[in-house]
């Protein structure tokens, strides 16, 4: 039986001029983002070690551990949120609607009985706090009148929760039950990011007027400022407190993350600016961040995440990444070692795998267009996007070279590689077979039915040629000329995938129906022990 070895997550979601959220586990050293309708957990400590929740019916925004590490309470894009079992089943606990549009931050009350959401909705309804076991609001929540970014409760008696959002205010509510306190107007542009101090003696907020400001814990009065010097010069979207509550992260769209000392009288003095690794382009704007035990983590614009020591924040950090869109293609190189994969997805990024590693980094072409299919040996990527033509891109190490392109008369939907000789190269379109050598086109094979996938043998004599009628058909390559030999039936819907076995004795096809069929070569049947 199989078993699960390593899992390479995904990036969470980002959108330029947000912040993101992260979720931090201090117990287990354990982190929590959303992407897509999943939310991602995974250990700092082991990256490799990740999981997805995907039970949302709708784009997930934010997830959180319950204090005691048992639950996750996490919300999406419909103002939906779903309280869950972070172990064993995962087993649905509670699920509530407190807002009619986006949630964008989530927090629980540290006697985790207790959740305060907030975001968008219809009239003032943009922040609800409620006892997660039963749905019951503990509160009103006026003084907003725009969509409210982040929330916060806080971690000591008495409770108070803290709001801030697109209306350029933070907001101050006492309770329970709670009731609205004041408004704090000391922001000149959206307050992206409110977070208490785990003493529960002050909080900050972060703004895109480029300020962080320091407030009281229990009256939320300003007492003090982060300093000019050495401030950001970009939007701050995120803010983390350390955990003796002496220290605070912050990151911004300047692409830099600043460690700030506040001192006895609340002011923030600069105590360092983080290094993080980049290009310099858009995609290493930093949108997120959290600082859990000795871990100062931050997340990019482009989904890198950045993993510092706050011990010894000189050293290089620990970086790894995942792809932000649908992934659309895998090529494996067996022989390599430490055996490497690479990946690609539809916006144009290649990312590379290595086992028992995780992230290897990122393919950077000159070219960044957008990919459908993808194959590759090791000193050569081929790729094809949504139009007529085939790239052939040189590799060094991670170094892509100059493209040559090369249009085969139709959008290909497939790109395969003989292994043994691959300056050969078999495309299809839907209409028709088209046989490269380098890139030049040698051969065009018109057809009467639609393909939907292909594969050709390591030593380019034979192409298996899949259908929308669900059937195989066999084709022998010889130099330009290409021969139908025999047509397989056995799939009850169209062929989405056709791969050789390592030693060419087999291959294997699947269908749209997720049914998976082994052939023997040689005879063009069924084995009995597949059968």
């Amino acid at each position: 039986m199989a078993q699960l070895a390593e899992t390479y997550a995904c990036s969470p979601a980002t959108e330029r001029g947000r912040g993101i959220l992260l979720a931090g586990d201090p117990k287990t050293d354990s982190i929590a983002y959303c992407t897509g309708r999943s939310v991602i957990l995974r250990r700092l400590d082991a990256p490799l070690d990740a999981w997805a929740y995907q039970d949302h019916a709708y784009p997930t925004t934010v997830a959180r551990f319950s204090p005691n590490g048992e639950w996750v309470a996490s919300a999406d894009a419909s103002g939906c949120v779903r309280v869950w079992g972070r172990y064993g089943d995962r087993a649905l606990k509670a699920e509530f609607r407190p807002l009619s549009g986006r949630v964008d931050d989530l927090r629980w009350s540290p006697d985790g009985l207790r959740i305060v959401v907030s975001g968008d909705g219809k009239g003032k309804s943009f922040v609800r706090a409620f006892v997660w076991d039963s749905g019951s609001t503990v509160g009103e929540f006026d003084g907003h009148s725009k969509r409210v970014l982040s929330c916060d409760f806080k971690p000591t008696r008495p409770f108070r929760i803290v709001t801030c959002g697109e209306d350029f205010l933070a907001n101050f509510y006492e309770g329970p039950p709670f009731k609205f306190k004041h408004s704090i107007r000391d922001h000149s542009n959206f307050v992206n990011c409110i977070r208490y101090a785990p003493d529960g003696s002050k909080f900050i907020t972060v703004s895109s007027d480029k300020k962080g400001l320091v407030y009281d814990g229990k009256t939320g009065e300003k007492i003090g400022e982060l300093s000019i010097e050495g401030s950001h010069t970009g939007s701050i979207y995120a803010v983390s407190w350390s955990p003796d509550s002496k220290q605070v992260l912050t990151v911004s769209a300047d692409k830099t993350a600043k460690v700030w000392d506040i001192m006895e009288d609340a002011s923030g003095k600069l105590n360092r600016t983080l290094a993080c690794p980049g290009t310099g382009g858009v995609d290493d704007m930093l949108v997120g961040c959290l600082w859990q035990n000795d871990h100062l983590v931050t997340v990019s614009l482009g989904g890198t995440f950045n993993v510092f020591s706050a011990n010894n924040p000189d050293k290089e950090p620990v970086t790894f990444a995942g792809h932000l869109k649908t992934i659309s293609s895998l090529v494996l190189f067996p022989q390599s070692s430490p055996r490497t994969i690479l990946s690609t997805s539809y916006d144009g990024v290649i990312m590379k795998w290595i086992q028992g590693a995780g992230y290897g980094g990122r393919l950077m072409r000159k070219n960044n267009t957008q990919i459908k299919c993808f194959a590759a040996v090791e000193e050569e990527l081929v790729t094809s996007g949504y139009d007529n033509k085939v790239f052939r891109i040189p590799l060094n190490g991670d170094q892509c070279g100059d493209a040559e392109s090369v249009d085969v008369g139709g959008q290909p939907n497939a790109l395969n590689l003989a292994i043994q000789k691959p300056e050969f190269a078999l495309i299809t379109t839907d209409s028709g077979i088209v046989l490269l050598h380098n890139s030049k086109v040698i051969s065009t094979t018109k057809v009467n039915y639609t393909i939907t996938s292909s594969s050709v043998s390591p030593d380019g004599t034979e192409a298996v040629v899949g259908a929308q009628d669900g059937k195989l058909r066999i084709y022998s390559i010889n130099g330009d000329t290409v021969t139908e030999e025999a047509v397989l039936e056995k799939h009850r819907g169209a062929i989405t995938c056709i791969h050789y076995s390592p030693d060419v004795s087999m291959f294997a096809s699947a269908d749209v129906n997720r049914e998976a069929v082994v052939w023997d070569r040689a005879s063009r049947e069924v084995p009995p022990v597949f059968n």
